[in-house]
């Protein structure tokens, strides 16, 4: 049997997401037995030049959201970056979860040579599906949940890669 283009992004999405809000669960729960509060760990960062853990997350969301939409031929649902306190961060997590959830096997399969239109800060870029989520969205999702463990564990928060991959 083959591997559908949904199976390869919506149930692999909702595992990365539910993965993340874990470690987000962990590196909270870090943060308060050390009073650290929500508005500083959100802007917590790896190094100066690089996105707030905030930021890390929204955009994990994001390539989520926007790849399922993409895949199924939809318009991408736009969220709000504004998230100031942890709730609101596990809010658009869960929101982010729901929404790619939304999306059944009929609207997506068959997108391997969907053409996927991309507005990029260097221009608009055009990609087949299956490019689209092997080579962007999946890197992209990955990068930005790694980015958030490794501030996490930069911080001493005890966790590990099971933490990261979760249950099999």
């Amino acid at each position: 049997m083959s591997l559908s283009m949904y199976q390869a992004s919506v149930p692999v999405f909702v595992r990365a997401l539910t993965n993340l809000r874990h470690v987000l669960q962990k590196g909270e729960a870090h943060a308060k037995a050390k009073n650290v509060a929500d508005a500083v760990l959100l802007q917590t960062r790896l190094i100066p030049d690089m996105l707030p853990l905030v930021k890390q997350v929204q955009i994990a969301c994001d390539m989520a959201c926007r790849g399922s939409a993409r895949l199924a031929g939809e318009e991408p649902k736009s969220f709000e970056d504004n998230e100031a306190t942890m709730a609101e961060v596990y809010s658009r997590v869960d929101r982010a979860i729901a929404y790619a959830q939304s999306f059944k096997a009929e609207q997506i399969d068959g997108s391997e040579s969907r053409t996927i239109r991309l507005k990029m800060r260097s221009g608009e870029q055009e990609m087949p599906g299956q490019s689209y989520l092997l080579q962007f969205i999946l890197p992209n999702l990955y990068f930005h949940c790694a980015t958030t463990y490794n501030l996490f564990r930069s911080m001493g928060v005890e966790i590990g890669k099971s933490d990261f991959i979760g249950d099999i």
